[in-house]
């Protein structure tokens, strides 16, 4: 097995810009992992293909509005984007400008205007100055920084939504990159096979008996990057948290039991959900989960909780297509990305979804 066993070309008209209008409007493709056979849908159709007893995992993360422009004390520009937080003042960040060693320090104030428009919040006022040092270089650009006082009062001042780097159109509504049933603070990028789901297609869901369970996984951008290494097992995927809470264990071994299908809304939520089952002592039986997780699903894989998925079109030689081509057969995948460019599908984090089953 190797990285370029899961590369394909796309071409750039095909990558998603904005959002589809109402969110259930995108286009579903319907995969038989079995067979192979492939139906043209919209996502509002899933209400149709979904059966009574099912159950729908979906991780309830929220984006923060982490990328923040400050300046150095020399008056230069430059732009960090807050990954992971370690305590009230520590995060690491991935940092962009020049000279940023250990000891350099960084101004974020209120006054700051050179921020690009469109994904600002401006809900906070007042002035305001907050400092941040470099405390550690880490890998590449990722600095630990810690700043003066907590950052996140000034979030809605000053923090941006970090949209992917293959977005360049501007988002005129920040909630267009969070789901509607989004609560838990913690994310870097929004876990996206979820911005399909509008609350009136949910209610649908819920009449027709289709169940509905959380989790939570905090999305890390280093779930996106491509893998380098020519060996795919060599890759080495960055820690996230995640939880599965008793409720949400209960709800699946209850719908395991009476037949029903445990179906994961995003990659993100097939991680928790196969992180949950790896620490099981009872192989057939999940528990409540919390803690962090770097579980890599390549081809091989034998998946013990998930049964369908929800899931959007996913980045070459990215750790996401390993994933679905460890559920659906690598050829299988490759064959359909080539249909869905074909037909015209939109991909990526404002793209187009698949339901495989």
């Amino acid at each position: 097995m190797k990285t370029s066993d899961f590369d394909y070309h796309l071409p750039e008209s095909s990558i998603a810009q904005t959002p589809a209008e109402p969110r259930d409007s995108s286009r579903l493709l319907v995969l038989n992992r079995a067979t192979g056979d492939v139906e043209h849908k919209t996502f509002r159709d899933l209400s149709l293909i979904l059966f009574p007893d099912d159950l729908l995992v979906l991780n309830r993360t929220r984006v923060i509005p982490a990328r923040i422009f400050a300046k150095k004390e020399t008056g230069g520009r430059v732009e960090l984007l807050l990954l992971r937080r370690h305590d009230s003042l520590t995060w690491e960040a991935l940092v962009g400008g020049k000279g940023l060693r250990v000891g350099k320090k960084v101004i974020v104030e209120s006054d700051d205007l050179s921020s690009p428009k469109g994904t600002r919040h401006r809900e906070k006022s007042g002035d305001f100055s907050v400092q941040a040092e470099i405390l550690e270089i880490l890998e590449g650009s990722e600095r630990l920084i810690r700043f003066s006082e907590p950052i996140e009062p000034y979030f809605s001042s000053v923090g941006n939504v970090p949209l992917p780097p293959y977005i360049h159109e501007k988002l005129g509504d920040p909630e267009r990159y969070q789901t509607v049933y989004s609560r838990d603070v913690g994310s870097a990028a929004a876990p996206t096979a979820g911005l399909h789901f509008t609350p009136q297609l949910l209610d649908e869901l819920k009449q027709k008996g289709v169940k509905t369970a959380y989790v939570t996984l905090h999305v890390g951008l280093d779930t996106f990057a491509p893998v380098t290494e020519e060996n795919p097992e060599e890759h080495k995927i960055h820690t996230e948290w995640c939880e599965l809470p008793q409720e949400t264990a209960d709800l699946i071994n209850a719908t395991k039991q009476n037949g029903g299908r445990v179906i994961a809304v995003g990659t993100t939520s097939v991680r928790t959900l196969e992180s949950a089952s790896i620490v099981n002592r009872q192989p057939s039986v999940v528990n409540s989960f919390t803690g962090p997780t770097s579980i890599f699903i390549l081809p091989g894989y034998q998946f013990k909780v998930v049964d369908a998925m929800i899931t959007n079109f996913h980045l070459p030689k990215s750790t996401l297509i390993m994933l679905v081509s460890a559920f659906a057969g690598r050829e299988r995948i490759l064959q359909t990305y080539q249909t869905a460019i074909k037909e015209g599908y939109r991909f990526y984090s404002f793209g187009d979804a698949m339901f495989i089953a």
